[in-house]
């Protein structure tokens, strides 16, 4: 593990404690919307404390990984709120331990904001997936409006230590990963976007 990835652990385990109240920004609906479209076999990336658990429907077997053990000590708490089987993991985006063509679906909520080193954490999305399977991410990205996003910038710094990157263009990586986008949905003035792909 690099010096950023070890980084980062130990700001989301700090951050673990009170991170219920920064994950509110997503609107149930929303996160509704999002989990949802899981189906078959899944791997949720960045589970942090598990709130997106009790969203998914039967039929689903998820997977469920992060890097902070102090966000899946949380998680475990949540398993039980889920409908379907669920097994929590400690392991690092960058670096699935996951065979090729494994998981139907793939699902992040606000997660690319905070990997170091978020291409290679597409890519290897994109490896663990079947042929064609779904990947849905919900992100906050950097803003399209040339003020915003010049603020989003200025502010990047500050917000890091405490874990999210504000001004990350997921869009562009996604696609930069080799993953086919299917449908962009824009919420909260285009800085959170419901994205559907393919992998």
């Amino acid at each position: 593990m690099n010096k950023e990835t070890e980084l980062t652990r130990k700001r989301y385990n700090r951050t673990s404690h009170f991170y219920d109240l920064m994950d509110r920004m997503i609107n149930p609906e929303l996160r509704t919307k999002a989990i949802r479209q899981a189906s078959g076999k899944v791997l949720e990336i960045g589970v942090g404390t598990g709130s997106n658990l009790a969203y998914y429907l039967p039929g689903c077997e998820v997977t469920a990984i992060d890097l902070s053990p102090g966000m899946l000590e949380k998680a475990k708490g949540r398993v039980r709120e889920a409908k379907v089987p669920v097994q929590l993991m400690e392991m690092d985006a960058q670096n699935i331990k996951f065979a090729d063509n494994t998981f139907d679906t793939v699902i992040a909520t606000c997660v690319f904001c905070s990997i170091p080193d978020p291409i290679k954490g597409l890519q290897e999305i994109k490896r663990v997936c079947k042929p064609n399977s779904k990947v849905i991410l919900l992100e906050h990205v950097r803003s399209d409006n040339p003020i915003l996003g010049v603020i989003m910038d200025i502010l990047d710094p500050l917000t890091v230590h405490m874990g999210p990157h504000i001004n990350r263009r997921t869009v562009e990586n996604i696609r930069t990963a080799g993953i086919k986008i299917k449908n962009v949905e824009d919420h909260y003035f285009k800085i959170m976007k419901l994205i559907v792909a393919e992998a």
